[in-house]
């Protein structure tokens, strides 16, 4: 530890302090940083070999195979598509290192190819609230012929039914949740959906923003003269905010032009998307109730009625308007029923994005400011350079060295270490512009005293790690580019 004599200057402290926050302004959000983070930690996971022994090491042009949901049990597959069961995995693409998700169609044989007309039709497709497919495959890689659908990945989402239809969610116990084969009444089924949605009403704002979201996402698949044909609670995703995505889009039309192929599904998509909107209504009428069973023939009347009762009218009439399936409907219909409830969700994502742009400025400094400490740090107490074993320690580098020593080692009047981020930064910032306002650089020993300009020891640094890169071949950073003076 060494003591600076020197008269320290005071530093504008532009370290802006939110109101009943602790942290600088200047840096991302801890909560934003944790999403981040979680997210990029959920795109590096490795499956262990020793629990997945059968996972094969490549799939076409995917490796890195990792199951996105829980492995199936020993009694049977999970998530069938009309009798052909699902899994789901993420992979890396073995030449671009981009993260896709694959869903595996297990033991299908495709022998009607009509059906890939419906799956350039997905691709080209691409929305906010929709899971983009990329490709589709065939292949023998888990030792049977499976269908592979390639979609966008999105880590850290959880299912529609997860977020909102899990039984820990209920609030009570179920008295015949352990007993299958004794009939409910008809009494029991009323009181306990009623109980189930009084104890667990969603705000009316969510299921409007729910719903502009999922009839914005068909609307682009109707006018597409395609039909989702999944709109349930298990092949909807949603991320920590509120943002809905429709995933698992073209595997029902490619399983059915398999197990159909004699029905011409293109003259029957306009019935498929009046089977959106049905299922559109039950999947908001099993939201407003917060259980799947609202959605039960027997139970649909009593659902409604506690709809009428909780909620305001407008919800209530929009579920039966999708719910009539005997005239014809249209998503854009629904706009007048949503009204002026859309400007709200369009103020929100406007206030999200500039949040975002506020985050996003505290940090765009950060590469420079990553780079100049860089440069700094590989030149600083080199050992040796040029068979010269003292050549950080003499000429430039020395006033490098006492710079270092003047923008991080600096100690106050007791002699504890001055730790002033605004200090660094501006210091740096300096640095990089090469201003020329002059500072007093003291050595360790307090025998040698240095009067230098910025420009100068900018002009340093650019020579002293110009001869370090002349000096090699290849400078590569930690990422694999090119390091190069500025």
């Amino acid at each position: 530890m060494f003591r600076n004599n020197q008269k320290m200057f005071i530093v504008s402290n532009f370290i802006i302090r939110q109101p009943g926050k602790s942290e600088p302004s200047y840096f991302l959000s801890s909560d934003l940083r944790n999403d981040i983070l979680n997210r990029n930690m959920l795109t590096l996971l490795q499956a262990d070999p020793t629990q997945f022994p059968d996972l094969p090491a490549e799939v076409d042009s995917y490796h890195e195979l990792f199951p996105v949901e829980a492995m199936p049990s020993a009694g049977g597959l999970h998530k069938p598509h009309m009798g052909y069961q699902a899994s789901m995995y993420k992979a890396t693409h073995i030449k671009t290192g981009i993260h896709y998700c694959l869903r595996r169609i297990h033991g299908f044989r495709l022998s009607n190819t009509k059906c890939m007309a419906f799956v350039e039709l997905w691709k080209k497709l691409s929305h906010s609230n929709i899971v983009q497919l990329k490709e589709v495959f065939t292949t023998k890689a888990f030792g049977d012929n499976s269908m592979i659908f390639v979609y966008d990945y999105h880590p850290g989402c959880e299912t529609l039914l997860s977020r909102h239809f899990s039984p820990d969610q209920s609030g009570y116990s179920d008295p015949f949740i352990n007993d299958t084969s004794t009939p409910r009444p008809y009494s029991y089924q009323k009181n306990n959906l009623l109980r189930h949605t009084q104890n667990n009403k969603l705000p009316e704002p969510l299921i409007w923003n729910y719903i502009i979201q999922l009839t914005s996402a068909l609307r682009v698949i109707h006018s597409s003269a395609l039909a989702c044909r999944s709109l349930d609670p298990t092949k909807i995703i949603i991320n920590s905010r509120n943002r809905l995505r429709l995933s698992c889009l073209g595997v029902m039309d490619v399983v059915m032009h398999e197990t159909n192929s004699t029905i011409n599904h293109v003259t029957l998509i306009q019935h498929y998307q009046q089977e959106d909107l049905t299922s559109l209504g039950k999947l908001v009428l099993a939201l407003a109730c917060k259980s799947t069973v609202a959605v039960q023939r027997e139970n649909m009347s009593t659902a409604l009625d506690l709809v009428g009762r909780t909620y305001t009218p407008d919800l209530r009439n929009l579920i039966m308007y999708l719910l009539a399936s005997q005239q014809r409907r249209s998503v854009t219909d629904l706009m007048p029923m949503i009204g002026a409830r859309f400007y709200t969700q369009l103020d929100l994502l406007h206030q999200h994005a500039d949040s975002l742009d506020d985050e996003l400025s505290k940090e765009v400094q950060n590469g420079r400011l990553f780079r100049l400490m860089v440069k700094l740090s590989m030149i600083n107490e080199r050992p040796d350079f040029n068979m010269e074993s003292t050549w950080s320690e003499t000429g430039d580098r020395y006033m490098l060295k006492l710079f270092r020593d003047y923008v991080f080692h600096q100690v106050n009047e007791d002699g504890n270490p001055w730790l002033d981020m605004a200090h660094v930064v501006q210091c740096l910032n300096k640095l990089d512009v090469g201003t020329p306002e002059k500072i007093s650089l003291i050595s360790r020993d307090e025998q040698s005293v240095l009067v230098v300009s910025y420009a100068e020891l900018k002009h340093c640094l650019e020579q002293s790690f110009g001869e370090l890169a002349n000096s090699s071949m290849l400078h590569h950073d930690l990422s694999g580019t090119t390091i190069v003076p500025e």
